[in-house]
């Protein structure tokens, strides 16, 4: 008989809701826990692969309960932005109804797997109650200096027609589309997220992030130490400014090389418009990928703009060429070419004809310009370099810096490969910036009393080459609020990632009307003890909610420097050998398996499957595999409930019990070992369920229970009782129902964690009688547990057996669970 699971999981999910078990009070007794996955986009419902992320979280939180915390896990919906926007254009609709009608799908969806989660705390990112207090955190960063807005060439992606941040490009590709981005000029409004550059360097606080995600955040801030240089131009209106970490190489500079991007550059073209080899040269350069123009491979291409700086140390006159190998998004864009001594200059010189210069002598090895085939990028001597020849370039780095800074041509720093983050979207899902445009005042904040900015509705969704917003005039024409002037509202709307940016804090207080959120008990609850999510947001949404955790410690909001403590970067659910996704049209429903193994099997297969943080292949085979693991535990205490129940009245005299039972409660310690082991410290799932379904093959081993004394009843039972406590965190609606057919009356996580004693872990040595071909020629002594493989090897190696053996070829080994093997030979 299967287990009635379409009866047992409605049952204990309203259970559950109408006791509020996931609803933790504010300022609880326990000790806290705060677990938190990365919430959804509803831009459509959940596959299998976003449950694989909610079952680790849930499993994490029902063992936490089980061990005494007051566990918070909250749910909600990163519902602005593209995705949501985009959903609706594909079904002819408005983003807000769409929207609303995901997130009843997906709440249905949640609830039909049993997560525990606390939805008195649901979250809504498009919902007024919620983005008044994104508008209300983007004024404090404005009031800080934190906020600026600016014309620069941005990353523009025509399909989803907005502006996207340099972490939001994936390989030369819009991050959700995947279709190619081009750059587009336009004014934006930025965070400055380098103020916090340094800080954000540091990752001390935090406990436990994989060191895969720590290395990409370190090498997307990218800091360098060097000097900042000034080069005056020849005509003296103007200088380029460059940093460098290799000030020791600056008398070797004999061209400056600026991106098309570079304002000085972008002054030339409309001082001279008809120079249409260079506009055109620009306008080509500035639409390829950024990263394949910095790539090492990359064909160098370059045009000499005609004009010249001065080096500033020996007034020498440099050739000033606008190149595709160099970009805005690292130091000052403007790089000082030193062809002797970097590669990428070298190819570039060469290619040219533009001089070169040598200015670090080989010690062990003359160099000779004439014969160079290479750049000289090592340390060196010092030559062509007056007053600094003779110097060892490691000496001269710093000697000519400090010169640099004494003579006002230069400072000491540090740059960033970090840039602010723009935050300016040209759609209409998202959250409106709070700012009016006064032809008397200029830029002006909407005031505190007059938030949220409420998104209009009657907006035409769909496909515009233009902001969706600039057809609304009665929403964007308003009166300035200083002066009453009449004015123009921003219609650019914020980043979705703004809204995700400070969502954890949110949670601790989701329904304050008057503030962001109470400081007591975001305190209290936070930082997040434990995060779940994906690698794709280690340089997007974890280095925001970094970067704005930090702005609200700095405001006396929260006294935590990290919103995450420990971070899961869980795997991703592969079908067919890809990412399962809408997109790819792999994905399975879980609905689908819900109704025909349900929520406990599906539970059970991904997180058996493979550890949390390794790819899952989804496997229909694995499916059955989990639903017949299910099965087999609920017919082992449903068959013998009634001898369960009177063994467990009974307390066993443990030196009273045959090997056989005493090898059943060795198992059932050492898998409870094993099972806090793997799920408390190590978070690897699939190897608890592995030794539970190990202890399972040990019970179901016991033949003939009836004919057990009341000794070996009351062993058995102990053996079988664990399985609901076992099973909880990733099965629990199954694991209640039997708890509660068991006689008890707590719920589970009341009940507390199983619990072992070592002094069953420890097993009396069994002896195995050895023959070979029918006669006695040895004994071995060996633990109960050992392998029937590992048996026979010992078998084998006794001098006596090997004697009789010779020879002669092994027909056949068998082995007599507990008592013999017997070796056939023969010639």
């Amino acid at each position: 008989m299967e287990y009635p699971f379409s009866k047992i999981e409605p049952k204990w999910q309203k259970i559950w809701r109408e006791k509020g078990i996931f609803h933790p009070e504010d300022f609880p007794s326990q000790p806290k826990y705060y677990v938190l996955s990365m919430f959804p986009y509803p831009s459509g419902i959940l596959h299998c692969g976003h449950v694989s992320n909610y079952a680790i979280s849930d499993a994490i939180a029902r063992l936490k309960m089980m061990d005494g915390y007051a566990v918070l896990q909250p749910m909600g919906f990163d519902s602005f932005g593209m995705p949501a926007e985009n959903y609706a254009i594909e079904h002819n609709s408005h983003p807000r109804i769409t929207t609303e009608e995901n997130i009843q799908a997906m709440h249905r969806q949640f609830d039909s797997l049993g997560f525990g989660l606390d939805w008195e705390r649901e979250i809504s990112t498009c919902r007024p109650d919620y983005y008044v207090w994104g508008q209300y955190l983007f004024k404090k960063l404005y009031e800080k200096g934190l906020v600026y807005r600016k014309k620069s060439w941005q990353n523009w992606c025509a399909n989803c027609q907005t502006i996207l941040a340099n972490e939001q490009v994936v390989n030369g590709t819009c991050w959700r589309c995947h279709n190619p981005v081009t750059q587009k000029e336009q004014e934006q409004w930025f965070f400055r997220i380098t103020a916090y550059a340094e800080e954000l360097l540091d990752f001390s606080k935090v406990i436990d992030w994989p060191e895969r995600v720590i290395t990409m955040q370190k090498n997307w801030i990218g800091k360098s130490e060097g000097t900042l240089i000034d080069f005056p131009l020849e005509d003296g209106t103007d200088s380029i400014q460059v940093f460098t970490t290799r000030p020791d190489t600056v008398y070797g500079v004999t061209f400056m090389a600026l991106p098309p991007e570079h304002p000085l550059v972008q002054k030339w073209l409309k001082e001279e418009p008809e120079n249409r080899a260079l506009k055109e040269f620009c306008e080509r350069v500035i639409n390829e990928d950024k990263i394949s123009r910095e790539a090492v491979d990359t064909i160098k291409e370059g045009m000499f703009s005609g004009r010249y700086c001065l080096n500033p140390l020996n007034g020498e006159k440099i050739q000033i060429w606008v190149t595709n190998y160099v970009v805005m998004d690292y130091g000052t864009g403007a790089v000082m070419a030193v062809p002797a001594h970097d590669e990428r200059d070298f190819e570039f010189a060469r290619k040219y004809g533009i001089p070169i210069k040598l200015v670090i002598q080989n010690p062990e090895r003359t160099l000779n310009l004439e014969t160079m085939e290479n750049a000289y990028i090592e340390p060196g001597i010092m030559v062509n370099s007056a007053p600094f020849d003779g110097m060892y370039s490691e000496e001269a780095k710093i000697a000519i810096s400090k010169f640099l800074e004494e003579k006002g041509y230069g400072k000491i720093t540090s740059a960033y490969r970090l840039r602010d983050w723009c935050i300016s979207r040209q759609r209409y899902w998202g959250n409106p910036i709070p700012i009016i445009y006064c032809p008397n005042c200029g830029i002006v904040l909407v005031p505190d009393e007059d938030l949220p900015v409420l998104l209009p509705d009657n907006v035409q969704v769909g496909k515009t080459t233009r902001n969706p917003l600039l057809s609304v005039p009665e929403w964007y024409n308003v009166k300035c609020p200083q002066c009453g002037a009449d004015a123009r509202r921003e219609t650019d709307t914020m980043d979705t990632f703004v809204d995700s940016s400070w969502y954890y804090a949110r949670y601790t207080d989701p329904h304050n009307d008057k503030r962001p959120f109470d400081p007591d008990k975001a305190n209290f609850w936070l930082p997040v003890d434990q995060y779940i999510g994906g690698i794709e947001h280690a340089c997007m949404h974890l280095l925001y909610a970094r970067f704005i955790c930090k702005f609200m410690r700095d405001l006396g909001w929260l006294k935590y420097d990290e919103p995450f403590l420990r971070l899961l970067t869980q795997g991703m659910v592969l079908k067919d050998g890809a990412k399962m996704s809408k997109s790819k049209g792999n994905v399975v429903d879980p609905n689908y398996i819900i109704d025909r193994y349900g929520a406990d099997t599906l539970r059970v297969f991904l997180l058996f499957a493979s550890p949390p943080d390794k790819d899952v292949e989804w496997s229909d085979e694995g499916i059955m595999g989990a639903f017949r693991f299910l099965n087999r535990i609920w017919r082992l205490i449903d068959e013998n409930l009634d001898l369960i129940q009177k063994g467990a009245k009974i307390e066993p005299d443990y030196t009273q019990i045959s090997t056989k039972m005493r090898n059943l409660i060795y198992s059932m310690h050492k898998t409870i070992k094993k099972w806090r082991e793997d799920c408390l410290d190590r978070m690897q799932f699939n190897t608890a369920i592995a030794a539970v379904m190990e202890h399972l093959n040990n019970c179901l081993a016991i033949k003939e229970v009836n004919e057990l004394s009341d000794n070996e009843q009351a062993v058995f039972a102990q053996a079988c009782i664990v399985f609901p406590p076992l099973i909880y965190p990733f099965a629990p609606h199954i694991a209640e129902e039997l708890w509660q057919k068991l006689g008890n009356e707590k719920l589970l996580h009341e009940s507390g964690l199983p619990e072992y004693s070592e002094r069953f872990l420890e097993l009396d040595k069994i002896t195995y009688v050895i023959q070979v071909n029918g006669k006695l020629r040895g004994k071995i002594e060996v633990d109960p547990d050992i392998s029937e493989e590992e048996l026979k090897k010992l078998a084998l190696e006794v001098e006596n057996v090997k004697r009789h053996i010779s020879n002669q070829e092994i027909k056949k080994i068998i082995v007599i669970p507990g008592k013999m093997v017997s070796i056939a030979v023969g010639k």
